[in-house]
């Protein structure tokens, strides 16, 4: 029984099979973080581009974004415009922010010449850089390595917006809306529902998206409170730190330790010495814009660490209580426990905690003249 034989030529693709000469064209493979869909501009997944695929999922989420026709949307990664169309349908105008230069050009050759070319605005550059205009609501599908410091630029922008809609990976989705007691609650769920109402839409599998990524995604939607609570963000978040860095430790293990004791005590120093008068404490109390940017620093939720280990990267912190401590420090570590069984809060853990209890924890040590800024 005879076999084809089959022999490479010299002729690039050319092969020999049963005697015939069979030319195909050489056909370049894309690169493996480079794939190009429809013949269209090759999406790169190394810049976290995944284009929404499903149609009816576009829909729901221009739906779920409760669009006026009077609203400015402004758009994150509009990628080749598939959600950008929908939108233009049912807003005033939209703003679109997107960093590709490939992606600009193919979004303005799509609208160019139709109806809603005069209600689309692209703008080329870095979101977390570039300055953001004002709109009503934000529907993005973003890269995912931006989502902390995205999340808390939109928070920090002035005048607030009413609402986002935004596409998370799902992990980091329901870190934001988790509660107390939940395995996933953490920093970051205690600071962005300090200044924001978030709630989950709707999950949506890797399969909706081409390429498809290598996690399934949320969807969730943001709104900004209104007003913000009178609190320091950079004190909020300097004691939500301290209380997170093990969270499933009691608060009076943390706060008696060595280094916790020297900081504060530090804090309560440098103030006295200062005299702060009433004036300048209100001062402080301000909300300020790059109070709450302070917020996005967001170490260890972008590494999406659950253990108490990866807690402890955060910051470092002693497990001994204090070894020769003298008068000053003994009295002051008093003061300390004694404000949290004030509070009833020794033997709470702040995986327990919710937003009243850590407002109302900040407010005792502040009227005890300690400060975590």
């Amino acid at each position: 029984m005879d076999k084809a034989a089959t022999e490479t030529t010299g002729i690039a693709g050319a092969t020999m099979a049963g005697g015939k000469i069979q030319k195909k064209r050489h056909q370049q493979a894309a690169p493996p973080q480079q794939q190009r869909w429809g013949g269209g501009v090759p999406f790169e997944k190394s810049k976290g581009q995944h284009i929404l695929k499903n149609p009816m999922l576009v829909d729901t989420i221009v739906h779920k974004s409760g669009i006026k026709p009077t609203d400015v949307v402004l758009e994150i990664g509009p990628g080749t415009g598939n959600l950008t169309k929908k939108l233009l349908e049912v807003a005033k105008s939209v703003v679109a922010v997107e960093l590709d230069p490939r992606m600009v050009l193919e979004l303005n050759r799509r609208f160019q010449g139709t109806p809603h070319s005069n209600s689309l605005k692209v703008i080329q550059g870095d979101v977390l850089k570039c300055e953001l205009p004002y709109f009503d609501i934000c529907v993005a599908n973003i890269p995912y390595q931006i989502s902390s410091p995205l999340t808390f630029k939109l928070l920090a922008h002035r005048p607030a917006f009413r609402c986002a809609v935004i596409m998370f990976q799902r992990e980091f989705a329901m870190r934001l809306v988790a509660n107390p007691g939940d395995n996933l609650y953490c920093r970051l769920s205690v600071n962005t529902q300090l200044l924001a109402r978030i709630s989950h839409l709707l999950k949506v599998g890797r399969n909706n998206f081409r390429p498809p990524p290598k996690v399934d995604s949320s969807v969730v939607r943001i709104e900004p409170r209104r007003p913000l609570p009178p609190v320091s963000f950079k004190e909020w978040d300097g004691m939500v730190r301290l209380c997170f860095n093990r969270k499933n430790k009691t608060l009076g293990s943390i706060f008696k330790q060595k280094s916790v004791i020297s900081l504060l005590e530090k804090n309560y120093r440098t103030l006295q010495a200062l005299q702060l008068n009433n004036k300048s404490q209100l001062e402080e109390d301000k909300v300020s814009l790059e109070d709450v940017a302070v917020l996005a620093d967001m170490v260890e939720d972008l590494s999406m660490g659950n253990s108490d280990e990866k807690d402890d990267q955060e910051m470092e912190v002693e497990d001994m209580d204090m070894v020769g401590e003298d008068g000053n420090d003994a009295s002051f570590k008093a003061i300390v426990l004694g404000i949290l069984k004030q509070g009833d809060f020794a033997e709470k853990r702040a995986a327990k905690l919710t937003q009243v209890d850590f407002l109302y924890l900040l407010s005792l040590f502040n009227k005890a003249g300690i400060h975590f800024s």
